[in-house]
């Protein structure tokens, strides 16, 4: 059955911040991925368990107008989040960028952490290449606008097949980028190319944790899921076949019951 889903806003300590939510019951918090919105939750907000709450925040909320941004203040906007809807422990997760943000909040709040979910993301921090990479894409950014970047990521975020098979899908994922204020893309540009390794982090994860990824994923391809998967000790790896880096927008019903079984096995 059908969740419904509601957005909302609420003033935190880092200022007002958006997000979205479905269900009730136990938290779990999911963290998007760059450069889209908490919109890209959908499939699986509307898929939520009988028991669960499911909250998505906009990240791009908290981002003031100007000034360095990083992953951890990505990290503190989400703490302050959970901490005005009086959460005290959560499974918290995210995808790609939404990886990311989740190993800054856990070095930041391990005892929230009762789970945690690592879909399409990685642990290391920008090669040199990536971040010359990301500084060519915020000039691009500059000069072109939202709509260049949503050129040249959609076809790095989705598997080849999409284009053909699902053109809402695409539709969506361009509709999310280009909704995006340009300083929402490019702080989020600047704290990924400068964020830290959480590599050494990997093995301090108690909690049970399920790792997913797109059989077909070209970002963060199924080696470093795997290599995640056997770094932590009480995690399960779930491949999606079919599936690029958005796994859960590409595959959301196979996402969505990755999830909930995983949820159900653990709690």
């Amino acid at each position: 059955m059908t969740k419904t889903t509601t957005r909302r806003t609420i003033d935190t300590a880092r200022g007002a911040i958006a997000w979205l939510e479905a269900g009730a019951g136990w938290p779990l918090v999911l963290l998007h991925a760059f450069p889209l919105t908490a919109e890209m939750w959908r499939p699986q907000l509307d898929r939520v368990p009988d028991d669960w709450r499911f909250i998505a925040p906009e990240l791009s909320s908290a981002v003031p107008a100007s000034g360095a941004r990083s992953i951890d203040d990505y990290a503190r906007d989400v703490g302050a989040l959970i901490d005005a809807l009086q959460i005290d422990i959560a499974v918290v997760g995210g995808l790609s960028m939404g990886g990311y943000i989740t190993f800054a909040l856990f070095r930041q709040s391990p005892a929230l952490f009762s789970g945690m979910i690592l879909a399409d993301t990685r642990p290391q921090a920008d090669s040199p290449q990536a971040r010359d990479a990301r500084a060519g894409m915020r000039a691009v950014l500059a000069r072109d606008g939202v709509s260049a970047i949503a050129d040249q990521m959609i076809p790095r975020l989705l598997s080849g097949r999409v284009g053909q098979e699902q053109p809402d899908v695409v539709r969506h994922v361009r509709a999310m980028i280009e909704s995006s204020a340009p300083r929402a893309v490019d702080a989020a540009l600047e704290a990924m190319m400068t964020r830290p390794d959480s590599t050494a982090d990997l093995a301090r994860v108690s909690c049970a944790t399920l790792v997913m990824v797109g059989q077909e994923d070209a970002v963060t391809p199924v080696s470093e899921a795997d290599a995640m998967h056997r770094a932590i000790e009480r995690s399960v790896l779930v491949t999606l076949p079919e599936a690029g880096h958005l796994s859960n927008l590409e595959r959301p019903e196979a996402f969505s019951r990755a999830l909930v079984d995983f949820l159900a096995a653990h709690w």
